[in-house]
């Protein structure tokens, strides 16, 4: 499949989609303590680090976008769904928000003190995901931390329904902590921590901590 292809699939399916996931995602943190405790790891490592700009990269309706902010984090969001900046707009108004893709982030080298892509990865195929981490590393200034959330696992499967029933057509990745953690390195970042999550009837996943 084409990088058109998938980007052009992605993006459809999370238009389809933007007002279900919102609500049916809007509290989810608060029945996440661990998902919750690494956001607040995350928040003061860019703190300790001297702070700046935090892009959200994948935000959908921004509900981590708030967060990151309400943790007193300069944060924004990029996502590749008109429809999901759409609702992030609507339901966070004093924030800020692009449509952008991950494989070509119109932002400037070494401005940002941040990158989180939570769970937002999984849509890309491996080369793709490479370049994503090379854009990410591009963006950050020296020092600049990163926190990258997946599905563990390997191999793929086809998402075809999602978010209230309604019809998608994605590809999901599950990745080995070890091949993201190499492919963090390979793109110039240090790994520093890992923290591997096993929620009750969900897939397994995992949070990495690079800088």
């Amino acid at each position: 499949m084409s990088t058109e292809d998938w980007l052009a699939e992605t993006r459809t399916s999370y238009d389809t989609v933007a007002a279900s996931y919102a609500e049916l995602l809007r509290d989810a943190l608060h029945k996440a303590p661990f998902e919750r405790a690494a956001l607040a790891l995350f928040a003061d490592l860019v703190h300790t680090a001297g702070g700046g700009p935090v892009a959200d990269v994948g935000c959908g309706p921004g509900r981590l976008t708030g967060h990151l902010q309400r943790l007193g984090i300069d944060a924004f969001g990029i996502d590749l769904s008109p429809t999901m900046i759409d609702v992030a707009r609507r339901e966070h108004p004093g924030l800020r928000f692009e449509v952008g893709s991950m494989t070509d982030l119109q932002i400037a080298d070494g401005s940002l003190g941040g990158v989180m892509a939570w769970w937002s990865l999984i849509h890309l195929p491996d080369d793709a995901a490479a370049t994503a981490l090379a854009q990410f590393r591009r963006a950050l200034r020296p020092g600049g931390q990163l926190l990258v959330g997946f599905f563990v696992g390997d191999g793929s499967r086809l998402k075809t329904e999602g978010y209230g029933g309604h019809p998608m057509n994605v590809r999901v990745f599950n990745r080995p902590p070890t091949r993201m953690a190499g492919w963090l390195r390979d793109a110039g970042f240090t790994v520093e921590a890992q923290l591997l999550l096993d929620p009750p009837d969900q897939f397994p996943g995992a949070v990495l901590f690079a800088r």
